[in-house]
């Protein structure tokens, strides 16, 4: 610790605010479900996941290793290239967060390093390789074998209680979707928190603190557990709230094998090292458990904006942390310039917000009204798969009788939006 400069120190703290940033942005991919369905209240269901994450940050450093050596070469590595991959996955945080897009705080970290790898060292400093193999090919796989998963276990799901009242396992499925929750929260600490970890660990190695392929040193593993978990605590509310009317209806049994799946392909990834996105696994999660039911839509215009959202998080991170980087080479005054962008951005970002404040005690207004719902008729792979998919519990009758019910669980993966449609909870997301 006593190696530790300025510049570094910086570099640590702002690290820790990234962390901060990426718990409550993705504190809806686990209680989304939960508070929009009762189970929880709001405050609580974020307590629950900001506990979780603390733990999983501890179970594994796998991912922080990935991060710490994998993405860049770590020769001629320069702490400021860091301190302005950071400034690129912090502003475009705060900018989806403020118009309550659930996009990939990963993909965030990972193209805002890359972007102020490539200004400093050029494209000769990125290791192809491990970008292909443990980012680009899981963020591609994680939501489709998620999704698969969940769409199985939905079948299986509903042909086990098929002899079964929906009413009377309605709270039993309720009970296992706070489980459910929980473990995505473990989860999301196992992969999220570790990212962070890997990122004040390549600090330390080029600052000579650590030598390279050193692990994280404990009081990085607890900080970074810490900031996501404080971070996860405050809850993101308004992406909270943009989940509760996106992809698909789910009921109990629908949640419960989404989330399930979600936690299960995350967990592996985290053991093997691969640095996936959260959000893409919740979202591919949710689709294929719509997919599960005979009858469930998914809402593939909302899909496709998710989709683009998506895609342009890794690029758009990544120049924003190529200009920072751009200013940092510049010396002391482009790196104190940069903090002033950060500082400010981040400033006016936050004010905008509290024009439409989102928080624990407005995060369930306005749920998802019928002509939300309707706004979109099934489409031809929805109506494919639904036509071949096990029966809901019960008759058709009963069926629609549980859909009124208000055990029923109701809740949808991740949707684009305007800070305009934040106004208009009913109003299509747009990208």
């Amino acid at each position: 610790m006593e190696h530790i400069t300025l510049l570094l120190g910086i570099v640590i703290v702002t690290a820790l605010v990234f962390d901060f940033t990426n718990g409550f942005h993705d504190t809806a991919n686990a209680m989304a479900t939960t508070i929009s369905t009762g189970a929880l209240k709001p405050k609580t269901a974020v307590a629950m996941s900001a506990v979780l994450n603390l733990v999983g940050a501890f179970l594994s450093v796998e991912v922080a290793k990935t991060i710490s050596g994998g993405i860049v070469n770590e020769d001629g590595l320069k702490t400021e290239v860091i301190f302005a991959a950071l400034v690129g996955a912090i502003l475009w945080n705060l900018l989806t967060w403020l118009v309550g897009l659930p996009s990939s705080s990963s993909h965030a970290l990972f193209g805002g390093l890359i972007g102020a790898a490539v200004m400093s060292m050029g494209w000769s400093s990125i290791n192809g390789g491990t970008v292909v193999t443990k980012i680009l090919i899981p963020a591609l796989a994680a939501p489709l074998v998620a999704g698969i998963a969940a769409m199985l276990a939905t079948r299986l799901t509903y042909r086990i209680g098929r002899n079964t009242d929906t009413k009377a396992t309605a709270k039993g499925y309720r009970v296992g979707q706070i489980a459910s929750a929980g473990l995505v929260s473990l989860a999301h600490g196992t992969n999220d928190a570790q990212k962070t970890m890997g990122i004040i660990t390549l600090a330390l190695v080029t600052g000579g603190v650590l030598n390279p392929g050193a692990n994280p040193p404990m009081w990085v593993i607890v900080s970074a557990g810490v900031a996501i978990a404080l971070g996860t605590y405050l809850g993101g509310w308004r992406i909270i709230r943009t989940m509760g009317k996106g992809l698909t209806d789910l009921q109990p049994q629908q949640g419960f094998a989404a989330q399930t799946s979600a936690a299960t392909v995350i967990l592996a990834s985290s053991h093997l090292g691969f640095s996936l996105s959260t959000t893409q696994s919740c979202s591919g999660a949710v689709m294929g458990a719509g997919l599960g039911r005979k009858g469930g839509v998914v809402r593939w215009s909302t899909a496709t904006r998710m989709f683009v959202a998506w895609g342009l998080t890794l690029p758009a991170a990544g120049l924003v942390g190529a200009g920072a980087e751009f200013l940092t080479k510049q010396g002391p005054w482009g790196i104190a310039v940069t903090a002033a962008i950060l500082i400010g951005g981040s400033a006016v970002i936050w004010a905008l917000s509290r024009r439409d404040a989102i928080d624990h005690t407005n995060v369930t207004d306005d749920e998802i009204g019928g002509a939300a719902k309707d706004a979109e008729p099934a489409g031809v792979v929805t109506t494919a798969i639904a036509a071949v998919s096990p029966p809901p519990v019960g008759t058709t009758a009963a069926a629609d009788a549980s859909s009124e019910d208000p055990v029923k669980a109701t809740i949808s993966a991740p949707t684009t939006t305007t800070t305009g449609a934040m106004a208009d909870p009913a109003r299509p997301a747009t990208v």
